[in-house]
This record gives C-alpha cells, sequence and structure tokens, in this order.
C-alpha cells in the first residue's frame, strides 16, 4: 500500500525497549530512522549484513562492553517502519537493557513513544490503519480464537474487504456523478448501469461484513457476565463452578459474599468477566446495603445478567425474585437459572417462557435449570450465554474489529440506505444520491486509515505498547 496523504513520518530516530521490562533471558532494544548508520558505528565494530543475525559486542562511549548479543539490520524501506531499522538483542536485565538505550539517546535518537513504530509503517504505507490495530490486537488478545482473528486482520483480509467495498463505490459513484452536468440524460443512463441494484448489492455487503465484524468486537471485547440474585441462591458456587476453581467463599450462611468478586474466564474463544455480587434483600447491616448498592452498580456496567432463583424452594420465581427481574434495565440480556436442581430432583434443561406480570420485557425469556453444585447443566449454560451474546459457531472467517470500525460501517450503511431512498424518490439531477455515496466512501476509508483525523490518529496509536 501506499502512504496516506499528506501525511509524513518525523524526521527524528526513535528507540525503545521492545521486551516486556522485567528479568528475562533476552531484551531488545528497537531503533529507527535516519540516524541508524551513526548509532550503528557508535555501538558495533562494525556494520552487518541487512537481514542477518550478526554476534557483536554492544559498546559504550569509551568503548566498554555493555553487552555481548545479536544485531540486526533491516535497510529501509524493507523493515517493518520503511525506515532503516537496527534491532540489539541481548540479555534480559533491565540495568542493561537502559545502559543500552542510553547509549542509542547519546547517539542522537529520542526514546519512542508508545505506539511510535506501527504508526511510522503507517506513515510510510506499510500497513493500513486496520492493520495497524490489529498488531496492538494481536498482543492484547485473551484467547487463542482471539488471536486467530487479529492475525487474519494483520495480513489484510478485513482491509481486503473495505478495499473492495470502496472500489465497488467508487465506480458506482462515477456513473452518478456523471449525469450531474447532462441532467436530461441520466435517466437512461442510470438506468443501464443499473444503480438501484449497485447500491443495494453493497449494502447487502456491507451488512455481511458488519455482522463478522460483530463478532470480531466480541472476540476482542468479550462480555461482562453478572450474576445477581436473593442471598444463598448460589451465585458463588456457580461463579466457582464456571471459573474452574474456589474463587468465592461458599456457606450455608446467607450474605457472606459482600463485595463483588470477578473472574475472567473463556467460552469457547470468547473471553468473559465473571462477576459474583452480594444477594439482594432488604436489610439495615450498613456493610451488606454497601454490597448491595455495589451488586447494582456492577448490573449497569454489564452485558449479560444471570439471575439465580432456587429450584428446590417451593415457589421457584419467588415475589422477590420477580422484583429483582423487574429491577433489570429494560434492554439488559438476561437468562434466569434455576440452581439447586440437585435438591429439586430436577433434570438439567433449557425452557422458553413468555413474561409475567410486566417481569423483564416483552420478549421470551430464557429459563436455564442446572446445579451449580455437581455442575450438572452448566454446559447448556455456557451455550446459552453464547447465544445471547449472538456467538456463531464458526468463527474462523472473523477479524478483529473496534467500535470505531461498527460506527463505520453503519454510518456508510445509513448513507447507502438514503442514497437509495433519494435515488428512488427524487427525479434527476442525482446530487443527494451523489453526496450519500460520497459520504459513504469516506465512512469506509476512514477505517484503513485513507480519510482519518490527526487527532484519531494520536488516539489510536497512543493504546499501544511502547516498543511496538
Amino acid at each position: 500500500m501506499t502512504a496516506p496523504a499528506d501525511r509524513k513520518p518525523p524526521a527524528e530516530t526513535i528507540a525503545a525497549i521492545s521486551t516486556p521490562i522485567g528479568r528475562g533471558g533476552v531484551g531488545v532494544i528497537r531503533v529507527s530512522g535516519a540516524g541508524v548508520p551513526a548509532i550503528v558505528a557508535g555501538i558495533l565494530p562494525s556494520q552487518p549484513a541487512p537481514r542477518v543475525a550478526t554476534r557483536a559486542t554492544f559498546r559504550g562511549r569509551g568503548g566498554e562492553a555493555i553487552d555481548d548479543g545479536i544485531a540486526l539490520h533491516f535497510p529501509a524501506p524493507g523493515s517493518y517502519t520503511g525506515e532503516d531499522v537496527l534491532e540489539l538483542h541481548g540479555h534480559g536485565g533491565l540495568a542493561v537493557l537502559r545502559l543500552l538505550l542510553h547509549r542509542c539517546t547519546e547517539l542522537g535518537a529520542r526514546l519512542a513513544r508508545p505506539g511510535e513504530f506501527t504508526q511510522r509503517a503507517f506513515l510510510n504505507g506499510k500497513l493500513d490503519l486496520a492493520q495497524a490495530e490489529s498488531v496492538a490486537d494481536l498482543i492484547d488478545a485473551a484467547t487463542a480464537t482471539a488471536a486467530r482473528a487479529a492475525a487474519r486482520s494483520l495480513t489484510g483480509v478485513f482491509s481486503a474487504e473495505i478495499g473492495a467495498l470502496v472500489e465497488a463505490l467508487i465506480e458506482l459513484r462515477m456513473f452518478v456523478e456523471a449525469t450531474l452536468d447532462f441532467p436530461e440524460e441520466d435517466v437512461e443512463f442510470l438506468r443501464a448501469a443499473d444503480v438501484r441494484g449497485r447500491i443495494e448489492a453493497i449494502a447487502s455487503r456491507i451488512a455481511g461484513v458488519l455482522v463478522r465484524a460483530k463478532q470480531g468486537a466480541l472476540l476482542r471485547d468479550g462480555l461482562t457476565v453478572v450474576l445477581v440474585g436473593r442471598p444463598n441462591v448460589g451465585k458463588s458456587s456457580l461463579l466457582n463452578q464456571l471459573a474452574g476453581e474456589e474463587l468465592a467463599i461458599v456457606t450455608p450462611i446467607a450474605g457472606t459474599t459482600r463485595d463483588a468478586v470477578q473472574s475472567p474466564i473463556e467460552i469457547d474463544g470468547i473471553p468473559l468477566t465473571v462477576i459474583d455480587t452480594a444477594g439482594l434483600r432488604a436489610t439495615d447491616d450498613p456493610i451488606e446495603t454497601l454490597g448491595i448498592d455495589r451488586t447494582w452498580a456492577a448490573v449497569a456496567k454489564a452485558d449479560v445478567a444471570l439471575v439465580l432463583v432456587d429450584a428446590a424452594a417451593a415457589e421457584r420465581i419467588s415475589a422477590a425474585d420477580k422484583a429483582i427481574l423487574a429491577q433489570l434495565p429494560p434492554g439488559l440480556p438476561r437468562l434466569v437459572i434455576h440452581n439447586k436442581i440437585d435438591l429439586a430432583g430436577m433434570a438439567a434443561a433449557v425452557k422458553t417462557s413468555l413474561p409475567q406480570n410486566g417481569v423483564g420485557d416483552s420478549t421470551a425469556q430464557r429459563h436455564v435449570y442446572l446445579s451449580a453444585k455437581t455442575g450438572d447443566g452448566v454446559e447448556l449454560l455456557r451455550a446459552e450465554i453464547l447465544a445471547l451474546a449472538g456467538v456463531h459457531e464458526d468463527m474462523e472467517d472473523t477479524f478483529l474489529a473496534r467500535a470505531r470500525h461498527l460506527d463505520a460501517l453503519r454510518a456508510a450503511a445509513a448513507h447507502l440506505d438514503s442514497a437509495r431512498q433519494h435515488f428512488a424518490a427524487l427525479k434527476p439531477p442525482h446530487e443527494l444520491v451523489a453526496e450519500d455515496l460520497r459520504a459513504a466512501h469516506m465512512a469506509l476509508s476512514a477505517i484503513t486509515g485513507e480519510f482519518t483525523s490527526d487527532d484519531l490518529l494520536g488516539v489510536i496509536f497512543s493504546r499501544f505498547c511502547i516498543g511496538k
């Protein structure tokens, strides 16, 4: 790809420790910029051959040895950043890495900002913006599925999808804008070009990409699942069962959990944060009241609520349970979990019921019958959580997407819908159609960075780790 128009990387040479800070077997210093030859001359005994790992002694200002390691030189433009790049692979002690980094700054480099190497790769046309973001996503991936999806984006799969849509829009814009100067001739011309059919076809393709991008966003960001219910219905036991370890204290005494306890887990490649909360009941205990307040705070931030009820109780959904369901935010997806089926003599199952007496929203309610003590039915719950999140069985064709990608795809879809309506409702000339198509084009191009504000670029790259 080519470098973004009107954006040039800074002239300074940058350097950073590119491996995690701490004690390790190997540590890497990365340097990029026009000053690399001077740094090579000041640290290494000779110029290493391009792209050949060369053992060398790294020397300080007075010629003293700083470390003994491997040097790699990547001449421009065939490097990660598109500039001259030097990597010094030495021992992983923090003190020796800092000495080596200080020597690089003595020779004219400055300390790199977070994400600056990848930002230069973008500015030099080595990566588009979606690929650059996938670098950080690959580093931060919490599951193997998310890592594979990030790698797909890094290789350009997502960008290729967006690029194909942009090309189709450019061709469509060409037909529409060619008629603006000759409105008396445009009706037959546009009919012959099947403008309406092309608009609908592009809109359909965007809808498909959006579905896959939503799945990728789920892989990247995961879900926050909150466990709520009356005291002693088994919330802590269910957390332990889902996590596979004893994270929360479980006792027969109601009100044991006083604060939110959370655990990261994974279900079929989807990262989840499960939060156990204090039981909900009327109380005069100030500490328990504080815990209940924190329960509702966790509910407000959750993506899914699991409302636990006692399957062994005479009234399996009590008035108190109904009150809890009624207080949940109306748009919050929820499952009713009937726990303690081992005591009730019931089998694990998933059932659907219609809401009663206005409890919950107007949609059908899903119920999962399980035992948090024995684990019976927990696999059914895992499947229901994924279904509630809209997870598809096959995640291999997804790509990690960010909120800004989803916003851009939705904006492009909205502009195309407007173009379709304007094309159907108005007589020529079709200036409004042309403007709608231009706006859709701009929205999609912002994903790959063809049209992106410098302020947004600053925010994106500032969230990267230093050295990348």
